[in-house]
């Protein structure tokens, strides 16, 4: 199936009053097990790609081209996205490696530079045709975080975040309402009705970074809020790991390992995405 854009799934899971998954891609054995899962379970699905995932394979091209490819194949919904890019190089190359979408992080920065930042990458993207989601709080986990992702002085301000929209032109915001990156356990505690005011301020829709952390009765009720897309990395890197170290004493051959590894990551984002009916 040819590869339809995150506008696309985005737009439809908003019109539908649900969400729609942005699943993160670290190796093809991720890739292919999003692809397969979407397929199962009969749900779109944006496969994205972080800065740092593109660094790790010395390159976004090689990582790109083999999701594209592998999405291509799938007899599902899937989109790609590149993620938290604040590298404004690599963001020059999304157009001609198979990206739709691009969020662009410049949240570490104080206001008006997030601002005068991501109004510039998004006028660019823009003129490409990509669509553009960026950041207002801060979604704590990441290496230069500030502050806990669970205090109030880094949530996204209502008022803030329709100025921010207003300002840099964004198809998307994401949230910081108390979720964190890189959490293995669901504790964290989502804040629905900053969600709810954060909603009615802004004009676009809202993406929840940090998913894998928290419960899932709160995504689901953080969508009927006006969340839109939900970004789940760590809880696809648990199963992966889990299951190689239980496969690794067994056999010496990476593909066996790997396998498994694959196949876990393909039961957990099964039943994510069956956590709300298909956006059609």
């Amino acid at each position: 199936m040819t590869l339809v854009t995150t506008a696309e799934l985005v737009s439809a899971a908003s019109a539908a009053g649900t969400g729609v998954l942005a699943l993160n891609v670290i190796t093809i054995e991720h890739a292919q097990a999003i692809a397969a899962a979407a397929e199962r379970a009969g749900r779109p699905a944006i496969l994205q790609i972080s800065q740092n995932a593109a660094r790790y394979h010395g390159g976004v091209s090689a990582i790109a081209a083999a999701t594209a490819d592998i999405a291509h194949q799938a007899r599902a919904r899937l989109a790609l996205h590149l993620d938290h890019v604040d590298d404004m190089a690599l963001l020059r190359q999304a157009p001609s490696t198979g990206f739709s979408s691009v969020m662009v992080d410049a949240s570490a920065l104080p206001y008006a530079d997030n601002v005068a930042t991501t109004r510039q990458a998004a006028e660019w993207a823009h003129q490409q045709g990509l669509w553009v989601e960026a950041e207002l709080g801060y979604v704590g986990g990441k290496p230069d975080a500030p502050a806990s992702a669970h205090g109030a002085g880094v949530r996204t301000d209502p008022g803030e975040a329709a100025q921010y929209v207003a300002e840099t032109g964004v198809d998307a915001l994401a949230v910081a309402v108390g979720s964190s990156h890189a959490m293995a356990e669901r504790t964290a505690s989502l804040d629905l009705d900053l969600v709810t005011a954060i909603r009615d301020a802004v004009p676009v829709p809202l993406v929840l970074h940090g998913s894998s952390g928290v419960p899932l009765e709160q995504i689901r009720a953080a969508t009927g809020r006006g969340i839109v897309k939900i970004n789940i990395g760590t809880a696809l890197n648990v199963a992966f790991t889990d299951a190689v170290r239980e496969t690794v004493p067994l056999s010496r051959d990476p593909r066996r390992y790997l396998a498994a590894g694959r196949d876990a990551m393909t039961e957990v984002v099964t039943g994510l995405l069956e956590l709300w009916p298909s956006a059609k």
